[in-house]
């Protein structure tokens, strides 16, 4: 899958402006404009907003692998999410501008997926990197 659109409505990602460039084969390339509101006191993108890119790259890597062995008969590839069950993050220099989070499923069994992360700024320079453990589970709707 290729474009704008990630394959279920995520608000936050929204609300912070990551935009999803390309999602499929166990493989997931995110952007960011880090503006203003995505800095911290030293006026480069917060931690934080660096944590989420790599956090949904591998779990948007790990997703698209979803349906293929899932062992759930009748589960579409939408019904099929992801949690995070730990994650690591290295921090390698500031970042600011541009931001590209490309994620990709080292290893998956029928119920984790193994993945890691980087982050290019604007120059091209790796910003950070992180790997996770992701566990799939069946998507569901919770009313308020």
């Amino acid at each position: 899958m290729t474009g704008k659109a990630f394959p279920v409505t995520i608000p936050f990602l929204h609300w912070i402006g990551i935009k999803m460039v390309e999602h499929g084969a166990g493989r997931a390339t995110l952007e960011l404009d880090a503006v203003e509101h995505h800095q911290n006191s030293f006026g480069v993108a917060h931690g934080g907003v660096l944590m989420t890119l790599l956090d949904v790259a591998m779990a948007m890597a790990g997703r698209s692998l979803a349906h293929v062995d899932s062992g759930e008969i009748g589960v579409s590839a939408n019904e099929q999410g992801m949690v995070t069950i730990e994650m690591k993050t290295t921090f390698l220099q500031p970042a600011h501008g541009k931001l590209v989070a490309t994620g990709h499923c080292l290893h998956r069994t029928a119920t984790l997926a193994f993945c890691e992360a980087e982050i290019l700024d604007e120059r091209g320079k790796m910003v950070a990197r992180g790997n996770g453990t992701f566990k799939y589970i069946r998507q569901r709707k919770i009313s308020a």
